[in-house]
């Protein structure tokens, strides 16, 4: 293999979506072997069964048994499946949640393993891929269960207008209050501050909070949430150095263009960040969990059940997340280089000095 080259780590999300169809077209152009060595988590039969469905001739994979086999000039595939598979597009069925999930845990041993440096996810069908093996909400929270950061993650949306991340992730709206604390906020804060500033290069970095409430609870009338919570923790952030503003109310936020002044943006619940995040960041939108030791992004839509195999799907939001994870590896081991001996760039320094 490679050894310069990235080694990027795709699990093959659901069989029956469109998951495979933009994990092919994103690797339909050869330019992309000129930078990363490509590893699939799947199944040779249900490649192939996409390739016919969407009339893709010109595209193959390389079997291999192990990533020290693959071809850093191709696309590889490691079969993680039994050959009797069965896809059936469009439809959420039990075979292709244990699919799912098989071909996520073999790509995340070898991320454990540091076979591969990087994974990108394929989107999952949530209801399926739940089992006693797969008892997590989604891929974010499953990879903090395996890696056990110290303080935790954070599912931060990545696009060219903006990032947005998550106080609380996949909750019913009737449990966001009751986990809206003062620590939780701080450290999410945290962690996005650290993540601007190592993963996205950023010095410095300034973020803005959001308000729970209606108009950030308009000075107690629609809630106390802001005063009694969120703005001591945003005060206890700007103690530790985190340059932070708010709360803000998150309607007036997005709808004057807020968005565009700030590195990063937290916000309470999920639809509070995911409706303005997919009306103007959709075609080309990421998703990256924050906090983690290791490197996974995914494209933010799911698993479009209803175009799959019709040849409609975009992936410019998976080859988006793929050239995402490419570049906060890379900015982690400069951060790395710069960081592991500081005495020794010190006194280098001195010397030509």
């Amino acid at each position: 293999m490679d050894t310069e080259k990235i080694k990027v780590g795709i699990s093959q999300g659901d069989i029956n979506g469109i998951s495979y169809e933009i994990i092919i077209k994103t690797l339909q152009d050869n330019r992309i072997h000129d930078f990363f060595t490509i590893v699939v988590y799947g199944s040779p039969k249900v490649a192939a069964y996409h390739r016919k469905a969407l009339e893709i001739d010109n595209f193959s994979f390389n079997n291999i048994k192990s990533v020290g086999e693959a071809n850093p000039k191709r696309p590889n595939m490691i079969n993680c499946l039994d050959d009797n598979i069965r896809v059936e597009l469009g439809k959420s069925t039990e075979i292709a949640g244990k699919a799912s999930f098989q071909c996520l845990e073999a790509a995340v041993h070898d991320l454990k393993s540091g076979a591969i440096d990087v994974l990108v996810t394929g989107p999952i069908d949530k209801s399926s891929i739940h089992s006693e093996s797969f008892n997590f909400k989604g891929h974010t929270e499953y990879l903090e269960s395996i890696f056990k950061p110290e303080k935790g993650t954070l599912m931060l949306m990545v696009s060219e207008f903006f990032r947005v991340g998550l106080v609380t992730e996949h909750v019913p709206i009737a449990d966001v209050p009751g986990l809206i604390t003062e620590e939780r906020i701080l450290n999410k804060l945290r962690i996005m501050h650290e993540a601007l500033k190592i993963d996205f290069g950023l010095s410095g970095p300034s973020i803005a909070v959001l308000g729970l409430n209606p108009h950030a609870g308009d000075s107690g009338l629609l809630g106390t949430e802001e005063k009694e919570i969120i703005e001591p923790a945003i005060k206890k952030a700007r103690d530790e150095g985190i340059m932070v503003m708010g709360p803000f109310p998150s309607d007036g936020f997005f709808g004057s263009g807020n968005q565009k002044r700030f590195d990063g943006i937290l916000a309470m619940y999920h639809d509070q960040a995911l409706l303005p995040f997919k009306v103007l960041g959709f075609n080309d939108g990421i998703n990256f969990t924050a906090g983690l030791p290791v490197i996974r992004t995914s494209p933010v839509h799911g698993t479009g059940f209803e175009i799959a195999g019709k040849n409609q799907a975009s992936a410019d939001s998976f080859r988006s997340a793929m050239y995402l994870a490419a570049d906060v590896y890379k900015r982690r081991a400069e951060h790395q280089e710069l960081t592991s001996n500081p005495l020794e760039h010190h006194n280098l320094n001195d010397e030509n000095g």
